[in-house]
C-alpha cells in the first residue's frame, strides 16, 4: 500500500480546520555573493512569533538533488506522488484549468510565452519582458483570428497572465509526447518540436506548422516576436484530493497554473484576489465552507526568477503584516511552506529544501525562534518528503484514524 491510499484508508471527518500556505518559491540560500536569504534579512515578527510556538522543519519536493517544476511542487504537497504516471500533469493542462477551460481526454494542450528573438533567429528574453496582459491579449485576438482558417486542426489560443497563453487542439488523434521547443536559455534558437516517440511524429509536425505560422503573424512585434511552447499535455486521471482525505477543498491563488492544479485534483476554485492581503479577506467569507484552504502567494517566486533579493524581501513582509488576520480565523492547522525553492543567485527554481513551519495545538513545540532556511535545518520535523505533508496536517488535525489493532 502506498503512502496516500494509506491516508485514504485512514482519513476521518470532524469539524477543524488545515491551511496550506505555500509561498511560492520561498527557500533561497546563503552563498559568498548573497551572505543572507530573504527570510534572514526580512522583518518577520509575526511569523517569528509564530515559529516560537510550532514545529519547523524542510521539505524535499520531489527527490534530493531534483529541481522541480510549479506543477510537481504542488501535486507533491498535495500528497501525490509527482513521479508517479497518474500524477504527470502537464503544463499545458495546468495553465487551460486554470483559465477556466474545459478540456475533453481527447484534447491536447500547451504552455506558450511570447518571447522576443534577434535578427539572427537567437533568443534574447524567454518572457517577452514580461508584456502587460492587454498586450497579450491583443497578440493572442490577432493569432486567433488567422488560425481560425487553420485547416489541419481546431487550434484555440487563450491569453494568460502577462507573457503567457494557452494553446488548445481540439479533437483527437494527438500524442502529448511532444519537447518543449522553450530551450530555457537565451542566445540560442527556440527549438523545434520533437516528438519522443514515433507515435507522436504527426503531433509534432502539425504543432511546428502552427507555430511557423504563430510567428509569421508577430514577426514584426517589437518585443513578441516569436512563441515557445512548454508542457504539451492531456488530462491525466488523478484520484480527487476530496475523495481521498474525506476534506471539503478550497484553493485560494490568483494565478492560472496553481488553479489549475488545484482544479486538476478537485478543490473548488475559489476567485481571488493575486496578493496575501487581497486573498485572507475571501479566505474569511468562505471560511465556513471548506476544511482545507490552499492559500497561494507567487511573488516571492517572481522575484526569485529575476535574482531580485530586495523584491522578495519586500514579498515576505507583505506577507507578515497580513499574517494576524489570517491567525484570527483561529486554523486548527497552520503550514507555512513552498512549493520548491528559487534562489535569488540563481534566478531559477532548485533543488534546494525547503522550509516548513506547522503549526497546531499538538505540534510538538520545538526550539526554533524564527522562521529561516538555516533555522528550519534545526527544526523537530526534520528534513521530510513533501508528499508526507498531508499526512502530517491530516495527524495535527485529528483527521487520520489509528493504523492496526
Amino acid at each position: 500500500m502506498n503512502h496516500i491510499d494509506l491516508l485514504a484508508r485512514l482519513a476521518i471527518e470532524n469539524d477543524t480546520r488545515i491551511v496550506l500556505l505555500v509561498l511560492d518559491g520561498v527557500g533561497d540560500i546563503r552563498s559568498a555573493d548573497q551572505p543572507m536569504t530573504a527570510l534572514d534579512r526580512a522583518e518577520l515578527p509575526n511569523m517569528d512569533a509564530l515559529a516560537r510556538g510550532s514545529a519547523l522543519g524542510r521539505t524535499v519536493p520531489v527527490a534530493t538533488g531534483v529541481t522541480p517544476g510549479s506543477g510537481p511542487g504542488h501535486l507533491s504537497l498535495f500528497g501525490y506522488d509527482p513521479t508517479d504516471p497518474e500524477a504527470d500533469i502537464g503544463r499545458g493542462v495546468l495553465e487551460a484549468l486554470g483559465l477556466g477551460l474545459k478540456m475533453g481526454r481527447a484534447d491536447l494542450a500547451a504552455r506558450g510565452n511570447f518571447a522576443t528573438m534577434d535578427a539572427d533567429g537567437n533568443l534574447t528574453d524567454r518572457r517577452a519582458g514580461r508584456i502587460p496582459t492587454s498586450e497579450c491579449q491583443r497578440l493572442v485576438d490577432s493569432l486567433q483570428a488567422d488560425l481560425s482558417s487553420f485547416e489541419e486542426a481546431n487550434v484555440e489560443i487563450v491569453a494568460g497572465e502577462e507573457h503567457r497563453f494557452v494553446l488548445i487542439l481540439r479533437g483527437g488523434g494527438y500524442s502529448a509526447d511532444v519537447a518543449d521547443t522553450d530551450p530555457q536559455k537565451i542566445g540560442v534558437p527556440p527549438l523545434a518540436p520533437q516528438p519522443r516517440t514515433p507515435e507522436a511524429e504527426p503531433t509534432a509536425e502539425l504543432l511546428a506548422k502552427i507555430i511557423a505560422r504563430m510567428n509569421g503573424v508577430i514577426a514584426n512585434e517589437p518585443r513578441a516576436n516569436t512563441v515557445l511552447l512548454r508542457g504539451v499535455a492531456q488530462l491525466p486521471h488523478l484520484p480527487q484530493f476530496p475523495d481521498l482525505y474525506k476534506l471539503r477543498a478550497g484553493a485560494f491563488a490568483g494565478y492560472p497554473l496553481y488553479r489549475g492544479v488545484a482544479g486538476a485534483c478537485g478543490m473548488e476554485v475559489v476567485p481571488c484576489g493575486k496578493y496575501f492581503h487581497e486573498i485572507v479577506p475571501t479566505v474569511r467569507e468562505n471560511w465556513s465552507r471548506f476544511d482545507f484552504f490552499f492559500l497561494h502567494v507567487k511573488q516571492a517566486d517572481k522575484a526569485g526568477e529575476d535574482g531580485n533579493l530586495k523584491a522578495k524581501i519586500e514579498v515576505l513582509e507583505q506577507v507578515d503584516a497580513a499574517l494576524p488576520e489570517l491567525l484570527a480565523l483561529e486554523p486548527t492547522v497552520l503550514a507555512i511552506t513552498g512549493d520548491h525553492s528559487t534562489p535569488a543567485p540563481l534566478a531559477a527554481h532548485s533543488w534546494h529544501p525547503v522550509p516548513l513551519l506547522v503549526h497546531s495545538p499538538v505540534c510538538f513545540v520545538d526550539d526554533c525562534q524564527e522562521f529561516t532556511e538555516a533555522v528550519a535545518t534545526l527544526g523537530h520535523l526534520g528534513t521530510l518528503p513533501a508528499s508526507e505533508l498531508m499526512g502530517l496536517l491530516l495527524a495535527n488535525a485529528g483527521r487520520l484514524a489509528k493504523f492496526g489493532a
